[in-house]
């Protein structure tokens, strides 16, 4: 592990529960994957909300940091993000790369040639990435892999999902998730179980309102 993945390591396990509840949301997307405003519009939604840290993870590409100046924002701070779409164990699987290096050569080999990739589901079902590959190249982008919304996948036994990935370098498990509201009707876990599984193999816990519009609340 470099100094980058340590720095953003250890930004992300110093977030709990009351501050992805307040004023950290590390999970939404903007217009360049399946989300409705640009990334301009989110980041002044977070400011008008007093978020002090967000994460835009469009799937399967960072052109919302590439092909815009929203990080020379100063208020809020903005942590570089991904969400890559992948196959595993038969499963879809969600994978977050949180302060990566957006022209990484790595990191880009993996995201989508174009915006069919990033925005349509049927297309992105046929992505043929592997979650060892894709953590590969989060790491040597300098970021940190957590899987999103676990609750979600439908693993016959979550903590050996999670295990066996963690085996590949995951590093994290997002937590703090609006099941509710988000894909309620795939929800095959609780999240209280995320949470022990998350707190058993020593895994970075975080969180994010997976919003494709405004920002809102994980509450």
């Amino acid at each position: 592990m470099d100094e980058q993945n340590k720095k953003i390591t250890q930004l992300l396990s110093g977030f709990g529960k009351a501050d992805f509840e307040k004023d950290v949301d590390l999970h939404m997307h903007s217009c360049f994957s399946d989300g409705r405003l640009t990334p301009q519009e989110l980041v002044a939604d977070a400011q008008k909300k007093n978020y002090r840290y967000i994460a835009i993870a469009d799937h399967n590409t960072v052109e919302a940091y590439k092909k815009t100046d929203i990080l020379n924002t100063k208020s809020p701070h903005i942590i570089t993000a991904i969400e890559f779409d992948c196959w595993y164990k038969g499963v879809l699987v969600h994978i977050l790369g949180y302060g990566v290096d957006i022209y990484n050569e790595e990191l880009l080999k993996l995201c989508a040639k174009n915006k069919k990739e990033t925005e349509s589901d049927i297309v992105r079902l046929l992505n043929s990435r592997h979650p060892k590959d894709v953590i590969k190249a989060i790491h040597l982008a300098g970021g940190a892999a957590v899987l999103a919304h676990p609750a979600c996948y439908w693993a016959i036994s979550l903590d050996h999902f999670v295990k066996s990935l963690k085996a590949l370098g995951l590093d994290g498990i997002e937590v703090f998730y609006p099941y509710r509201r988000h894909r309620g009707i795939i929800k095959f876990h609780k999240a209280s179980t995320v949470k022990k599984i998350g707190e058993k193999y020593n895994l970075i816990m975080t969180g994010g309102s997976d919003s494709h519009g405004e920002i809102e609340s994980i509450i």
